[in-house]
């Protein structure tokens, strides 16, 4: 525009510089805010706040802090949004202090926080396994007359179950309803895969059958924890008969159902009906992806079948496959235990030169 003769207008830069971060170009809407101060645009806290959100989403957060700073010092002020924006971004770098000094200093300036600032540092608290910090802060907004959402409740049932206290994490899913929210298929996939990892299958499958009768539509996620949870406590029967009811019902596997129920049948040494299903997944080219193989070619080293293996694992090349170092450490230890030393040290070369770099699990 500037080359042919038109200077772009303040109304015109703002609407270029949000669509610059929208599309991930937040160091050309940097060049153009500087232009902007140069030609002495009028800029409001829309453009600050938009391209601190555009950092802290491309995990430059100390740049987005940098930016708070330098638009407080030329006397505007944040809002809600700014400091939401900020307090995301410190939380996913587990940086949660900072988040909660932010979050004080809102108050101090007559900020009323709101409900997604909280949630967001009761979610960061529970993934640090912080749960007395995550309780303290769903009650301070409740104390505050700021009513939680559902994902604040989601993050606190996650918190509870990741620390296995699972009574507390159904009383705050019973909570949550008797409040007026909906446990929704995320509230439900949180408790039933807390309940499969705990081995309280008969729980897990009771919330199953639950959501069917209150209406919310199962997911793939669902599918996939339940027949996780089969796996885990020797059930590869019941998982199986639940991947035939998931496709009776319309819902497509996706590569991650295969693999969980093919590494579960494997472990549970049910190796012909994890063959049968391979078949299955060959059979409607849904076999492309080394992570099957590598199941397939684990099981069949730690039963002994080694030429299987062997035989699997040389057929990748011819089907387009690509080894990982997940693959070559498998293989690998496979002959140390059957003691060819010789081919394992081959293969580990070999590895070498296809330019995978040996990890911690490969000299185990």
């Amino acid at each position: 525009m500037e080359k042919n003769g038109y200077k772009p207008g303040a109304i015109t830069c703002r609407t270029i510089l949000n669509g610059l971060c929208k599309i991930g170009q937040t160091s050309m809407a940097i060049r153009l805010l500087r232009k902007m101060e140069e030609g002495n645009f009028e800029l409001g806290l829309t453009a600050y706040s938009t391209i601190i959100d555009s950092l802290c989403k491309d995990r430059l957060v100390t740049e987005a802090l940098n930016l708070l700073s330098e638009m407080m010092s030329k006397g505007i002020q944040p809002n809600a949004v700014t400091y939401n924006s900020l307090i995301q971004g410190l939380c996913n770098f587990s940086r949660w202090r900072e988040a909660t000094t932010l979050l004080n200093e809102m108050e101090q300036r007559k900020i009323v926080p709101c409900v997604r600032a909280f949630s967001i540092l009761v979610d960061a608290y529970c993934k640090e396994g912080m749960l007395i910090k995550a309780k303290e802060a769903f009650n301070v907004m409740i104390e505050r007359g700021i009513r939680p959402n559902t994902i604040a409740y989601n993050s606190l049932i996650d918190g509870y179950c990741l620390q296995s206290k699972m009574d507390d994490a159904v009383k705050t899913f019973n909570t949550m309803d008797e409040r007026g929210f909906s446990p929704d298929v995320f509230s439900y996939n949180i408790l039933i895969n807390g309940f499969c990892k705990n081995k309280r299958i008969d729980e897990a499958r009771s919330l199953f059958d639950e959501m069917s009768t209150k209406g919310v539509a199962l997911d793939v996620v669902t599918y996939n924890t339940l027949i996780g949870g089969f796996c885990r406590v020797e059930r590869p029967r019941a998982a199986l008969d639940l991947l035939h009811k998931m496709q009776a019902c319309g819902q497509l596997p996706d590569p991650q159902t295969y693999a969980i129920l093919l590494d579960g049948l494997c472990k549970n040494k049910k190796i012909g009906d994890a063959m049968a299903l391979f078949q299955e997944m060959k059979d409607k080219k849904l076999d492309h992806n080394i992570v099957f193989y590598n199941i397939l070619i684990d099981s069949m080293c730690n039963a002994g079948k080694l030429a299987t293996a062997r035989e699997i694992f040389s057929g990748l090349f011819a089907k387009g496959l690509q080894p990982d170092v997940r693959t070559y450490t498998i293989m690998i230890k496979g002959f140390c235990k059957e003691g060819l030393i010789d081919e394992a040290s081959e293969l580990l070369e070999k590895m070498d030169g296809n330019h995978f770099s040996p990890d911690d699990r490969t000299y185990i």
